[in-house]
């Protein structure tokens, strides 16, 4: 953040904005709004309440394993669509159906399929993150340099060891950058899964704390998930720019 000519830490932000949030709430315009310390305060006493442990724990299960496969279906899939027209001809245009539709409105067709348990909130989450992730790796694979797949060619190098030693490397920002995005929708998939499969984890503490006009508690669940989307978040774009060098190298 630059105010001027003068670089202020890159905090700065976040503190400006829980000032004004604490000026709101301690102002009572809204209750929706309690003031950030009580915020703070009452996540501090929640936070190692055996509730609280176990709507994390089963979020976190969903989010986790959500993001696992889509990374592992994901990434193929969309190298494969790079490298193969064919498969990219006939994958590309559902693929961006997907990513733009409301994919909220496919959740009553899961819940029929695969009933109201967590394998349901699972695949949610799974497909609010895969898109952008198959479309990022497909990316990433275009931008490959020729030569490169030539020189597999020449060295008579397998599918598989053109897949694992040129691909995947020579595609890696690209392919960082679209899970780093994909876990940012995961987050959603997660919370809308617990929320209108079957009310568990968060979803469910969000359901009794805005019931009950709890929005303190309300408030610290949500920061909660915020700083583990964030979390995971930054330490991708932290790989991401580690392996930027394999972008200049293409």
């Amino acid at each position: 953040m630059k105010v001027g000519n003068i670089q202020l830490p890159g905090m700065s932000s976040l503190l400006l904005w829980g000032l004004i949030w604490e000026i709101v709430g301690r102002s009572g315009l809204t209750f929706f709004v309690p003031p950030l310390s009580e915020v703070i305060a009452t996540l501090f006493s929640v936070i190692g309440t055996p509730a609280f442990l176990t709507a994390l724990s089963e979020t976190a299960y969903a989010f986790f394993l959500g993001v696992f496969f889509a990374i592992v279906i994901g990434v193929p899939v969309g190298i494969l669509m790079g490298k193969n027209r064919l498969a990219d001809e006939l994958l590309l245009p559902w693929v961006n159906i997907f990513l733009s539709a409301p994919l909220t409105a496919l959740v009553p067709v899961l819940m029929v399929l695969f009933g109201f348990g967590m394998k349901s909130i699972i695949i949610t989450t799974t497909l609010f993150a895969i898109w952008i992730i198959i479309l990022n790796a497909r990316a990433g694979v275009k931008q490959i340099n020729r030569s490169l797949v030539d020189m597999a060619k020449s060295f008579l190098a397998t599918p598989w060891d053109a897949f694992f030693k040129i691909y995947i490397w020579a595609a890696l920002p690209e392919i960082l950058g679209g899970i780093r995005i994909g876990v940012i929708r995961a987050v959603k998939g997660v919370i809308i899964g617990q929320l209108l499969i079957s009310i568990v984890g968060f979803g469910a503490l969000f359901e009794l704390y805005s019931s009950n006009f709890l929005m303190g508690h309300f408030w610290a669940v949500l920061i909660v998930l915020f700083a583990m989307a964030f979390a995971v978040s930054e330490l991708l774009a932290y790989l991401e720019r580690r392996v930027s060098y394999y972008a200049a190298t293409r």
